[in-house]
């Protein structure tokens, strides 16, 4: 019978956790959010994921390339369990600039455009964001200008 950390093992991606813990070393560990304001970014990170409550959740990491907070990393999560919640995701989703049809039919569907998304800016685009709380308190990112890199 296999122990629980072998399972743990099995069950998560141990290769990546390992990247993620090199990368928070590299960024300082704990440190403060990065306050609100406009940044120059590249897209990190672009994922359909579970939320901490298992609801499927757009997750993207804007790495910060310039300025005082130059390698931090912002982050954009949004809950998908709502209409109203995929309309803000394929709105920012849009933003992005990518020739990408952006529509939401399923999960799986979803998921495939989300990391077709990804792929077709990695590397390629970045952006200028502003980074700010909408009126009920919750952290927003727009696209305010796109700069093609590749």
């Amino acid at each position: 019978m296999a122990s629980v950390f072998e399972q743990w093992n099995k069950a998560f991606d141990v290769e990546a956790l390992q990247k993620d813990v090199q990368e928070a070393r590299e960024n300082g560990g704990e440190f403060e959010d990065v306050p609100f304001g406009y940044y120059e970014v590249g897209v990190e990170k672009m994922e359909l994921k579970p939320s901490k409550k298992g609801d499927p959740m757009l997750s993207i990491w804007f790495k910060v390339l310039a300025g005082e907070h130059e390698g931090r990393l912002i982050f954009l999560n949004q809950v998908l369990t709502q209409g109203f919640q995929i309309d803000i995701a394929n709105q920012f989703l849009e933003s992005l600039g990518t020739k990408h049809q952006v529509e939401f039919r399923d999960f799986v569907q979803y998921n495939n455009l989300i990391l077709d998304i990804h792929e077709a800016i990695d590397g390629k685009m970045e952006y200028l964001i502003e980074y700010g709380e909408n009126r009920r308190g919750y952290p927003f990112v727009k696209v305010k200008e796109i700069f093609d890199v590749a």
